[in-house]
């Protein structure tokens, strides 16, 4: 989804060494295939190297990058010194970037790493724009800055926490953060054991609870300061949300590189996947935190995914979500804007007649308003 909406680059992992060890990431033998096919749509692979891996780690990784280097991966992202020495050692086809982990917020360090090899400085997420420019003014052209500008926010320093090991024994650097963040939290009084009191003034319970970066009106003053990649926050999420938010920013990306004025329907966009309330971060000023509750909003749902579709509309789709037959829904394809539309009638493999799609996954047919290509996604709103 990322390749067909429009990403330059993704970023993945592969069963160790990645920030997201909850995931199900990729296995020794898929990843010579998963960058074969970034290749081949134009899109560069760079595999997540950023936890702080301890010794008895570091014995596996050569043998992983190697295996990286041999797959043709673009890029490395790491977030420890010695991965890096590693990295030019046992995989100099690669390129290395800096993980925000790292924690880069002058452009002094930046420059450190550039001297060591780096190729890309992913940036601090608690820099304001002001600053990148800065960095920018005095690092070499060559060093390629990449931004978040899109997605979940940690509520700690560059995502270095130790709360998720403290309270769970789960190490949040090495990839397996329990997000104790978004937990609800209340007081004991210390002579009233059992008796659990609210922690609230005019706000709420979540006192740890971050909101969402959202960038997308900003594209213009990022490009602007310097900052040369966009990165979007999204390796625990659905194929939906990548959809739907990379065509966004490669819409805003497009839009700002060719001085025009960005429709606000991809504004909009951002609004129709599953997210917290929107914050500019640290770029503007002080993010602020969602206390009320650790909920996701999403004005949107996908109901289907099409496989295959001719000329006249007439498609073969899988079922993601129950709707029926009358209900108003929206065609994403990419590169272009929704298109809204009815689903008069819908079919069962067989061709008969049908009210709903109950099944999970089920395959059935609908003609659509146009010709959609695979990978297209149909969705029902939800207010």
């Amino acid at each position: 989804m990322a390749a067909a909406y429009g990403a330059d680059a993704v970023y993945l992992a592969g069963r160790e060494f990645g920030m997201r060890a909850g995931a199900a990431n990729f296995s020794d033998e898929e990843i010579a295939d998963t960058v074969s096919y970034c290749h081949q749509h134009g899109v560069k692979a760079y595999f997540t190297c950023n936890t702080l891996p301890h010794d008895d780690e570091m014995e596996r990784l050569p043998a992983y990058l190697g295996l990286l280097n041999e797959a043709g991966a673009d890029a490395v992202i790491v977030a420890d010194m010695g991965v890096l020495s590693m990295v030019k050692k046992y995989a100099p086809a690669m390129k290395i970037h800096m993980s925000t982990q790292f924690g880069v917020v002058n452009s002094e360090t930046a420059n450190a790493l550039y001297s060591l090899g780096a190729d890309t400085v992913v940036l601090a997420r608690e820099l304001k724009l002001s600053e990148i420019k800065k960095i920018r003014e005095q690092t070499p052209d060559e060093l390629r800055l990449e931004c978040f500008v899109h997605g979940a926010m940690c509520v700690s320093f560059s995502g270095r926490c130790l709360l998720s090991n403290y309270l769970t024994g789960r190490d949040s650097n090495r990839g397996s953060c329990a997000q104790p963040c978004r937990w609800k939290y209340r007081l004991v009084e210390e002579t009233r054991p059992g008796e659990y009191f609210p922690v609230v003034e005019d706000k709420g319970t979540y006192i740890f609870n971050s909101k969402d970066l959202c960038m997308i009106e900003h594209v213009p003053e990022l490009l602007e300061a310097g900052v040369t990649s966009l990165k979007i926050e999204g390796r625990m999420k659905s194929f939906y949300y990548t959809a739907v938010v990379t065509s966004a920013y490669r819409h805003a990306i497009d839009a700002a590189v060719n001085v025009e004025a960005l429709d606000p329907i991809w504004i909009k966009e951002v609004d129709m996947v599953s997210h917290r309330p929107y914050t500019t971060g640290f770029y503007y000023d002080q993010p602020g935190q969602h206390y009320s509750d650790s909920m996701y909003y999403s004005e949107a749902n996908v109901v289907a995914v099409v496989e295959s579709c001719k000329p006249d509309g007439e498609a073969v789709l899988t079922q993601r979500n129950k709707f029926f037959a009358g209900d108003e829904l929206e065609l994403l394809v990419p590169g272009e804007k929704p298109v809204s539309f009815t689903a008069d009638k819908l079919f069962a493999e067989d061709g008969s007649l049908i009210v709903s799609t109950p099944r999970a996954k089920m395959v059935f047919k609908a003609l659509l308003p146009k010709e959609a290509p695979p990978m297209s996604i149909i969705r029902k709103r939800s207010i």
